[in-house]
This record gives C-alpha cells, structure tokens and sequence, in this order.
C-alpha cells in the first residue's frame, strides 16, 4: 500500500470508526433511555388549564378569570386559513416528516455555520408540543436530544391533526393567550373562524417570540413578521397573489385593553366570578367553567350607554374643573417624541374619556397628544365646555396649558371635544318582574375606577320613590285614590317625634291645598303622604314594607319614612317595584341562570318562582292595579312626565325621589315587561346641585335604557282584576273622569276631587 493512499484510507477507517462507535453508543442510548421517557398520557388525555368564563343569557362573553386565558378548539373547527398560516410560519413540512425534519435541521445548522452561531432553530410543530408539554425551554444538546425522542414517540402514538391540534390549544401566544382561539379573541375582539388571512398570519407569527411580536407592544416588528408569514403562504401556494396583496393592505384593528370583552358587564362578571368561585372553591380558575347570567346583551349594552350619557350630561352641567395633572415636557423634542407615548404609559383610558397630553394652548386651538401617536386638534365646540380654564386668569393650577393632561372624547357627530372624569357616581338595574331575571346591572360609572357595586352594596335613601310603598299600605287601610288630603304646613311636637320640633316641607315651598290621593302622589306632595302615613300608623307601614322585600330595620318607625328616609339598594328597589308591575308577586331579583362545566354539562341551575304562585303574593291584585294607575299618572302628567312624553307611550308607570339637600336623586319604574332603577349621587354624600331631582337627574339616564328595549314592544296595560269597580267623579279641571275602587270602598256619592291648585308642573 503506498504512502498517499495510507494517508488517504487511515483517516477515512478512523472517522468511519468514530462513526460507527458514535451510532452504538447512539443506539445504547435510546435503548436505554425511550423506554424512560414520560408518558404521553398528559397529551392522549389533554386537560388544560381553562379559565372561568362568564357569559350573558344570550352568549356573549362577559368576564373571564384565570392565569392562562384559553379557549380550547377542535381541529375540525379551525379555520383553513389559520392551520395554513401555522405551517408557513413554524413547520410547512408538518404532514411530510416524521417528528424531526432532517432537511429543516441541515439548513440551520448551514446557516449556523456560515452565520458564525446558533442563529436558526429547526424546530417542528411536533417538537414544540414535546418541549411545552415536558421540557423546559433552556438551549442545551441534552433537552435537544430529549425532545427529538419525544417528538418520535408522539408521532408514533398520535396522528398528524391530534398534534397539530395539540399545537393550536397549547402554544403561548402573549397577553395572557394560550392557544390561538384565545389570541383571535384577545387581540382581535373575534371567534377564530371570522380571522382574516392578514389576521391569521399575524397571529401565526407569535409563537416565534411573543413578546418580540406582540401586534400591541412591538406594532413594527410584528407587522414585520406578519409580511414574512404571508410571503412564505403565497410561496406555499396557500393564497394567490391578489390575496397576499389584500393581506398586505388590509389594517388591523387590535384590541388595546386585553380585558376589555365586547360587552361592559364588569360588575355582574364579578358578582359572578363570587358565586362561582363559594360553589366550587378548588378549581373554579382551571376547569373550563362557564356561568351564563340572566344578562340580555341588548340589554346591558342600553343599560350602560344609558348611565354614561346620564353621567356626563350632569358633569357638563356642572362645568369644567381643569387639568387633571401637569407633566413635564422640557426634555420633548417634537410632537411624536416616543417619551410622550411613556408619559401615558399609567395612565389608562376609561371607556371613551382618553388621557391626552397638551402640546399648544389658545383660547381658540388646543393640540394634545393622544395615545398611540395621534395628534388631535381641538376647537370651536370641542373647546366650548373648557373655555373657562383657557383664559390667563384661570387658577395656574387648573389651566390648561403645555404639559397639562387633560381627557378627550369624541361627540355624537365623531369630533373630538375636552371632556373630564366625572366625579359623581350612578346605578341602574333592569329585570324582568315576572321572573326576577335581572335584564342590564351597571354598578357605578367604571369598574376600573370603583369595583364598588351601588346597586348591591350602596344604602341610599330613596326619597320619594319610596312614597308608593306608603300609598299602598294606605289602600289597605280604607284609603282610595279619590280621598282627599290636606297639602298644608303642618308641625310635630317633639312629643310626637320623641326627639325635637319637626317641620315638614314641600320640595318646591308650595302648598294647594287639599287634593286627592292620586294628585298627591303624581305631584310628590310630601305633606300629603305624611298624612297618609300618620293616619295608617307608622307601625303598620314599617311591617307592612316587608311584603316587597324591604327590611324593617332600615326603615323606622318615623313619621319620615313617609319621605324615604330609610335605607335602601337599587336591587331591593327593582325588586319591590317588580311587584307592582306584575300584579302583586314578590319576585327574586338574580343574576346567574346556570353553570356548566368544561364539556357543558349543567353542575347548577337557578330555578326562580315566577310571579302567578299565590304562595308569593305579596299584595292584593287590586292593590297592585290601583297603584299602577296612579304611577302610570306619574308618567303622564306627574313629576316623570317627561318619560311619557319623550317615548311616546302610556304603559310606563314610575316615581321620582330626591332626597333631602339633593343627596340622592332616584327614578324607579316600569313598563308590564321590565323594571328599572336609575340612581345618582357622590360616594361622599354631598348635595348634587340646585335643581338636581330625581326627574332631572335620575329619570333620563332610565327613558335611555327603556327608549332602547322598549323599541319593539307594544303598548300594554294590566288586566284589572275582579273586585274593581270604576266610576265617574269630578276630575281636573271639573271635567268628569273615571276613577277605581275597591268594590267594598266604592263611595256612596261621588267625591269631588279638588282642583290641583295653580297647575304649575312638579319637580320632584
């Protein structure tokens, strides 16, 4: 053998020898450790963590809570668009290779290689389901190794579609997003089979890097990401051309707020998440349960519309306060220094009020920087609320100027306007009184604000919305809407108090007179309705306000109750109003329907009494169709008027109430299919302004709500009951009118009803 072919065979046997000493140490390796390797039962028994989720009567997702947001999806369920964006992006041989792809791995490490580094991964989808179900995530050849033999085993144990499957449901995707059907709804507001193909791949360019590639963090750098994805679909033949240009074109719209649900129920997904959470304490965060509340989605959505326009109506009446706070701006260089973006960095929008940072001030511009880079300039009526605060003699420490940070808020016609956080609070909850389902709950103005819940947890006096329950008490003792009652000053003596001298007042100051029972309550006469309640007992009336759920605690026994000055919920109101709107059953106002379990199986169901059981009767019938009568009076020509007039129907029944020195403002009423509550009033009680009644205040933010859910509903009234006897007598204005009784209290002559004195509209 000569020289040079020594030299060229003695290496070649050596690393042919090496080779082959490599393959049996290899092979030892595998015989000894694939037998060791975990069970794969976690996968063949998939049970991820699903969080609880909350959902309105009509299936629109409401609340969720748990660590990891999922939503787990079949593959049969996943769109084609998706599962091709998934491939393109992570492993487009997926269905070809066998758990490792040979061909993927000698083109990274040649890119390694010339790259100088670990540069390039090779990873297939199989792979990463071996290393997010078994593996940590650190870079060493010994986890390679392990997930390579993994990825053998569940390619031998499972099928292509349970992998991939496997694959979409698991993989973290950012923002608290597991799987992509939560990341379709967590970023885009959308199920996963309404993704668009720029959607999909955006999304399928997450598992990369999430954090890298978060649309909401790093919008450059995914939208980057999301072209690379597309471009390699059209290389893949998985879209065509005009598609991948659509794709390209196509803006996204994310969602900023990832808890922020399509609908604002916040409040009742946690009085949910509570009762929930007291059923099934261990794992009610990772079993997959789902709570559907008795919520109409229509509904709440009027509901909370309602209360902000009712909120912010009474702010604009009460002017403009000034900047919120002052930032400093010296180091700024231009208007779309990215320090602007830091500036607002904790500083959070609250539904539509949006933090702005003031670039330039006039008394005729104003150039604020909002969020997300955009420049918004106001003027004319966008300035008209905050004109005071841009004057030179505005307080220096409430003026608007640079560097002040103000709200901002687009009008009805879509231009930006200053707006303010309002200060005041409200409440207002809808159910259906035949069954006590509650409709639309909104607790407070914003949950991010106060979690507070006012229309459970807030004690109010009612004022006089608390006056038909006394009215009603008072048909029990004899009394009928034609009785005359004196509206004159009257005095108690301490004696009669047990405490000092008191002195009643009429809201207005004014006095008609005598006047019947129905004038009475239309007009909100407190000295009629104290009278009603000296002559019935107050004893009586304290016992007799526990039919409508009312407890008797809070209400003692004082001639004052007569002008609501117990204490009261919004949800005990709803409830004691139900009765009157359906004929005189006490119902139970509740909030969660059922709850099912991750494979929809009923774990607890609610099962109200609905009204018609005489075994909750709360009322006579004849009660309750009297009193609808006089608080459809309210409604038509009373201190709620305006209900009737603006929706232009005769089957709303309600009261107004407004509480010593304006502290709380109240309407409360109904129509035969739903009643509602509205409320306003500080945390702090302080008095809400001159002029601010329940009628003003309270009443549009309800004519809101019922001018929405009332849209298609026809008129309709209750049917009277036997027992009821109506008559002619001497109305408004001498003018005969019908009026009812109860057969036994029908009057042997006719009554005259007095005059209503001067006419002059009520304002209670």
């Amino acid at each position: 053998m000569s020289p040079a072919l020594r030299w060229i065979l003695y290496p070649f046997v050596f690393v042919v020898g090496l080779a082959a000493i490599g393959l049996a140490v290899g092979a030892i390796f595998l015989s000894l450790a694939y037998p060791k390797l975990p069970s794969l039962e976690v996968l063949t028994d998939y049970q991820p963590k699903v969080p609880l989720r909350i959902y309105t009567a009509d299936g629109a997702l409401i609340g969720e809570f748990g660590e990891e947001r999922r939503a787990v999806v079949r593959i049969a369920d996943v769109p084609e668009v998706m599962k091709h964006a998934i491939l393109a992006a992570e492993d487009d041989r997926f269905y070809q290779h066998g758990g490792v792809d040979t061909l993927g791995m000698v083109r990274a490490a040649i890119t390694n290689v010339i790259g100088g580094g670990k540069r390039q991964g090779a990873s297939t989808i199989t792979q990463q389901v071996a290393r997010n179900f078994f593996l940590s995530a650190e870079k060493t050849y010994t986890r390679k190794i392990y997930e390579i033999m993994l990825a053998f085993k569940i390619e031998a144990n499972l099928s292509k579609d349970q992998i991939l499957e496997l694959y979409i449901n698991q993989i973290y995707l950012g923002q608290r997003a597991y799987g992509f059907a939560s990341a379709a709804q967590i970023y885009f507001g959308k199920p996963l089979a309404n993704l668009t193909t720029a959607e999909a791949a955006m999304l399928a360019g997450l598992p990369k890097a999430p954090s890298a590639y978060n649309p909401v963090v790093n919008p450059k750098r995914a939208r980057l990401r999301q072209q690379y994805v597309l471009r390699r679909m059209l290389e893949l033949g998985y879209i065509d051309k005009a598609q991948h240009e659509a794709a390209l074109e196509q803006t996204l719209l994310l969602k900023r707020d990832a808890s922020e649900f399509a609908v604002h129920a916040e409040y009742v997904a946690e009085m949910a998440r509570q009762m929930a959470a007291e059923r099934f304490p261990d794992d009610v965060y990772t079993r997959g349960l789902r709570v559907y509340t008795t919520l109409l989605k229509a509904d709440q959505e009027a509901a909370y519309a309602a209360v902000r326009r009712g909120v912010f109506d009474y702010d604009r009446r009460h002017g403009y306060r000034g900047a919120e706070a002052y930032l400093d701006l010296s180091a700024i260089k231009g208007d779309h220094d990215e320090a602007l973006e830091e500036l607002l960095t904790d500083v959070s929008d609250v539904g539509d009020l949006h933090p702005a940072i003031v670039l330039a001030a006039g008394s005729k511009e104003v150039r604020a920087y909002r969020r997300g880079g955009e420049i918004v300039t106001l003027s004319g009526e966008g300035l008209k609320f905050a004109a005071r605060m841009l004057d030179d003699k505005a307080p220096a420490n409430k003026r608007i100027r640079r560097g002040a940070l103000i709200r901002v808020q687009k009008d009805d016609r879509g231009a930006w306007q200053i707006a303010q956080m309002p200060e005041v609070e409200s409440a207002f909850l809808a159910a259906d009184p035949q069954s006590g389902a509650i409709r639309a709950l909104v607790g407070g103005f914003d949950f991010n604000r106060s979690k507070f819940n006012h229309v459970t947890q807030a004690w109010r006096q009612p004022g006089s919305s608390f006056k038909p329950f006394i009215y009603s008490a008072s048909l029990e003792k004899g009394f009928t809407p034609a009785s005359v009652i004196e509206d004159l000053p009257i005095t108690f003596p301490a004696s009669v108090t047990g405490s000092q001298l008191w002195e009643p007042k009429n809201y207005d100051g004014k006095y008609e007179g005598a006047m019947t029972m129905r004038t009475g309550l239309a007009k909100s006469k407190n000295m009629v309705s104290i009278r009603l309640l000296d002559a019935i007992g107050v004893h009586y009336a304290q016992d007799y306000l526990t039919r409508f759920g009312f407890d008797a605690d809070k209400h003692p026994p004082y001639l004052t109750m007569a002008l609501g000055a117990g204490s009261v919920t919004p949800w005990q109101m709803v409830a004691a109003y139900s009765v009157f709107a359906n004929g005189g059953y006490r119902v139970t106002p509740f909030i969660v329907s059922e709850i099912r379990d991750e494979k929809g199986r009923v774990l607890a169901r609610a099962q109200p009494v609905t009204a018609g059981n005489e075994e909750t009767r709360a009322i006579d019938a004849r009660n309750a169709y009297v009193m609808d009568s006089l608080l459809r009076d309210v409604t038509i020509y009373g201190t709620a008027a305006k209900a009737s007039a603006t929706l232009k129907r005769h089957d709303l029944a309600g009261k107004t109430g407004t509480t010593n020195e304006h502290v709380d403002a109240w309407f409360c009423g109904y129509q035969q299919t739903v009643a509602a509550c509205s409320w306003i009033g500080f945390d702090q009680p302080k008095n809400l302004g001159g002029g601010e009644t329940g009628g003003s205040a309270a009443l549009p933010t309800w004519i809101g709500y019922m001018s929405r859910v009332l849209r298609n509903v026809p008129e309709s009234v209750m049917p009277q009951p036997e027992g009821i006897v109506s008559m002619e007598m001497p109305g408004r204005g001498g003018k005969l009118a019908r009026e009812i009784f109860y057969q036994e209290s029908v009057p042997s002559e006719p009554q005259a009803q007095l005059p209503a004195g001067d006419g002059a509209p009520a304002v209670d």
